[in-house]
């Protein structure tokens, strides 16, 4: 009795060969919980990818997983000076976003980031000319930017990478490899065709293993089902049933990260409504689960425990029976789920 991620797996790797193809160079990342599928999963899908390089996170990412993959492993949070020493093979290329990152990692293999739009993190264009002498004591293997998602002021992904490239050159840096984000194919494509020394390499991540929605599915078992009549009282905060109904208790809280969610940034009066609506629920203990049963989304009867979740099911509603899975809309970046099954292996 669990919360199961299924996978189809022939349908997902077929699209992440059709991204692949898209990029040519491509290099995945695996970083957080793994997108949903874990670090040691996506490692071998990476691996099936015949990938020569996998972009985690953290260097305590790229500890755990180099014994996973074999390739060279990009760790993308830049270094700091000063920053625990995790040790690490050769194999992994370090991010920096400053000269005095460069110049505290000497021998090391590094990826110069540049300030891009997202105003994150990156060398900045009047620390150009002091890059010269920091990277002779480096093993530079590219510059990177990492780019916006949304561009609301009508700007230009292809037009800011541009600009940037003609910095570097200006400055007489080397031009051979660099590491983009939040491209499209079109965009790179004409990036390369511009700069045609450079190998452009796509870092991508939610678009390689989340892309095609319907390639995967959470489910949460059913573990009870208890018939409750109106004005009963159930549950640790003894709350008084509203109506008749039935409990019904399913695989999957706090601990798998239901009933968690990632602040959203929301866009337009309709999305803004729903938000308010919903927060006002939420004021009278009316929560909306993430669960479906007969074709809808059925309310927490009371906020999800550590394991489980209780949901109220109305009396007119048939209940599942103990066994049935329900389907979960789950965000993959904050789930953990307990088993992963494999529908269709390739």
């Amino acid at each position: 009795m669990a919360l199961t991620l299924y996978v189809d797996t022939a349908r997902w790797r077929a699209h992440q060969h059709q991204v692949a193809d898209q990029f040519p160079g491509l290099v995945p990342v695996c970083k957080g919980n793994g997108y949903g599928f874990g670090h040691e999963r996506l490692a071998d899908e990476a691996t099936r990818l015949r990938s020569d390089m996998l972009a985690v996170g953290t260097t305590y990412e790229a500890a755990r997983i180099k014994d996973y993959f074999g390739g060279d492993i990009l760790v993308l949070t830049p270094y700091r000076l000063g920053e625990e020493p995790v040790p690490l093979p050769d194999r992994a290329i370090r991010s920096v976003s400053s000269v005095e990152g460069v110049r505290g990692l000497v021998g090391a293999r590094v990826v110069i980031e540049v300030m891009s739009s997202m105003r994150r993190h990156g060398v900045a264009e009047e620390d150009l000319g002091k890059l010269h002498t920091a990277i002779d004591d480096v093993r530079l293997e590219g510059f990177a930017i990492h780019l916006p998602l949304d561009r609301t002021d009508g700007s230009d992904a292809v037009e800011e990478v541009f600009a940037w490239m003609e910095r570097l050159r200006a400055a007489r840096l080397p031009l051979h490899t660099m590491f983009v984000s939040h491209l499209k194919a079109t965009e790179q494509a004409a990036l390369q065709q511009q700069f045609p020394q450079t190998r452009f390499r796509a870092r991508i991540g939610t678009r390689m293993w989340l892309g095609d929605h319907d390639a995967t599915e959470y489910r949460g078992a059913v573990l009870d089902v208890t018939r409750i009549a109106k004005g009963e009282r159930y549950g640790y905060r003894q709350e008084k049933a509203t109506d008749n109904g039935h409990l019904v208790v399913v695989a999957g809280g706090t601990s798998h990260g239901v009933g968690l969610e990632a602040p959203k940034a929301l866009h337009g009066l309709m999305p803004r409504a729903k938000g308010v609506a919903r927060a006002g629920l939420a004021t009278v203990n009316r929560n909306l689960s993430p669960f479906v049963w007969a074709g809808k989304q059925r309310w927490f009867a009371e906020p999800p425990h550590m394991q489980v979740s209780i949901l109220f099911l109305p009396g007119d509603v048939a209940p599942p029976a103990v066994g049935d899975e329900l389907v979960a809309h789950l965000r993959h970046t904050t789930t953990q789920f307990d088993r992963i099954v494999d529908r269709q292996a390739s």
